[in-house]
């Protein structure tokens, strides 16, 4: 029985599990068609528009899936349809994980609410809904991750090990994983600890199973193939990003507090699922959260471990905590929960809210100075981007220029997509994708130098920058009569090829 077919009778979709997924899915819509490109929907974005077999920071499949919307020119909200699609299969798969281990615990017990418990808990948790938004590899690992832990379920049973299709399946879905991002070799890892603890030492030699592998392995070629000729610059990027800086214990504390804030105490209650599954089985399917969990917490201590990155691992412990929520609320917690679903609903209103208003009221008065490397007002960061690039590629008509260019990598994803199909020049000394996709500006050369406010930096002109550089033009961005970020466009001549960005206000 393998968890990416259809709901079979014992697990169908109960009505008001359709109804909360509708909501969710509309609300995504909306959200989808109101919000410009994030910094990282951007860069992924623009991964489909320069197809190639891998890619600097991540592997292909976030660039592959877009690819036909970007071949068909469509618009951001329909682009957006792929993330909405994807968490809508990750929370019927999560259902019916969810109802697969209510059976096992309670098999005369009533259907329907483990799974409905578990949508709630996915749809609760405030930063998946941006992944159900915007397309990021950990949207599609988190897919996978899902998928993984009932595919290793099923073959956790003696009869299950022994036939072919499963361990098909299992080895497609893990080629695919390993297609969205490098860190599904966690779940990997947790696939191998749950097979070896229910077979032993004895599945090595399971002729399947190193089928599976080989079926992997074969659809990550190319990844090797890319980096191979590119002298494996992606592994060496992910090596020394993951080590990080030196280890602290407050950076590991503040990981922790985050991912409460981010994922809510509903997920939490996978920790009760775990206790009341029936069986060694089910509970060894803990490892599908605690591998992933236990490394990146681990690395945040050096200071690299974001937010979004444990997605996969949560959506793993959905399944359980619609196990453990069910079983509270039907045992006298109702109150409990309902307050928990009630705290968590407002906190994912406000930040949706907040998104939508470009941070108004809360963030008010504060288009940035560029003082610090971060912005002063996050909100502000999928708005005005489309009007702006939409200008630069007048502005670079009007006055003989062939390019954009920015002074922080962060800045350049979302020019690269509204301002196609000019280049866009990344002005600091650091190499990254933009550096395969147009290289340096060359020595002499002209460009639109665009600064935006929550990020501003000093206009380069001398021996670490511009010859000269005339500005053209300022564009407020306001929501809700509020000016939330600045843009500023000028016509820079005669690049020296010294970069030394400096940011406003730190000279």
């Amino acid at each position: 029985m393998l968890p990416l077919r259809s709901a079979l009778p014992q697990y169908r979709v109960s009505r008001n599990t359709w109804i909360l997924l509708f909501l969710v899915c509309t609300l995504h819509f909306g959200m989808g068609a109101l919000l410009g490109l994030s910094v990282d929907e951007a860069h992924y974005a623009l991964y489909a528009v320069h197809l190639d077999w891998s890619y600097f920071d991540h592997p292909p499949l976030v660039g592959w899936a877009q690819w036909p919307l970007v071949a068909l020119d469509a618009s951001a909200w329909a682009m957006r349809l792929v993330p909405e699609l994807v968490w809508l299969a990750t929370a019927l798969l999560a259902y019916r994980l969810a109802e697969r281990l209510n059976a096992s615990a309670r098999p005369t017990g009533p259907t329907g609410r483990s799974g409905l418990w578990a949508v709630v808990a996915l749809a609760l948790a405030p930063l998946l809904h941006v992944l159900g938004i915007g397309l990021l590899p950990d949207t599609l690992l988190m897919f996978f991750s899902v998928a993984l832990l009932g595919l290793t379920w099923d073959l956790m049973d003696a009869g299950a090990v022994r036939r072919p299709l499963p361990w098909v399946a299992l080895g497609v879905v893990l080629g695919l994983a390993g297609l969205s991002k490098y860190t599904a070799i966690l779940a990997a890892a947790a696939v191998a600890l749950c097979l070896m603890l229910a077979h032993g030492v004895a599945v090595l030699r399971n002729v399947w199973l190193w089928m599976a592998v080989g079926i992997a392995l074969l659809m990550v070629i190319p990844v090797a193939y890319w980096n191979e000729r590119n002298h494996w610059i992606s592994f060496v990027y992910q090596a020394r990003h993951g080590a990080g800086g030196g280890w602290q214990v407050t950076h590991l504390a503040r990981f922790l507090v985050v991912q409460a804030l981010a994922y809510g105490p509903l997920l939490l209650w996978g920790w009760a699922g775990f206790r009341q599954a029936m069986g060694a089985r089910p509970r060894v399917l803990s490892l599908f959260f605690v591998v992933p969990f236990v490394v990146l917490a681990a690395l945040s201590g050096g200071g690299t471990s974001l937010p979004h990155w444990t997605a996969p691992a949560w959506a793993a412990l959905a399944p359980f905590a619609g196990v453990g929520l069910a079983h509270a609320v039907q045992h006298g917690r109702r109150w409990v929960i309902w307050g928990l679903v009630a705290a968590q609903g407002l906190v994912c209103a406000a930040v949706l809210g907040l998104m939508l208003t470009g941070g108004v009221p809360v963030f008010t008065a504060t288009t940035g100075q560029g003082n610090s490397a971060a912005p002063s007002n996050p909100f502000a960061d999928v708005h005005g981007w489309d009007v702006a690039g939409s200008r630069a590629r007048v502005l670079a008509q009007q006055h003989g220029l062939q390019s954009v260019g920015v002074q922080n990598w962060t800045l350049a994803s979302r020019l690269g997509w509204y301002a196609r199909p000019l280049p866009v020049y990344v002005l600091e000394d650091r190499f990254d994708q933009f550096d395969l996709w147009a290289g340096d500006l060359p020595a002499g050369g002209d460009t639109l130098l665009v600064d935006w406010s929550q990020l501003a930096y000093a206009v380069p002109i001398g021996a670490n920058g511009f010859a000269n550089c005339t500005l053209l033009e300022t564009q407020d961005v306001r929501r809700l009569g509020t000016t939330i970020a600045t843009f500023r466009f000028y016509a820079c001549r005669n690049w020296s090829a010294q970069p030394l960005p400096r940011l406003r206000g730190a000279f």
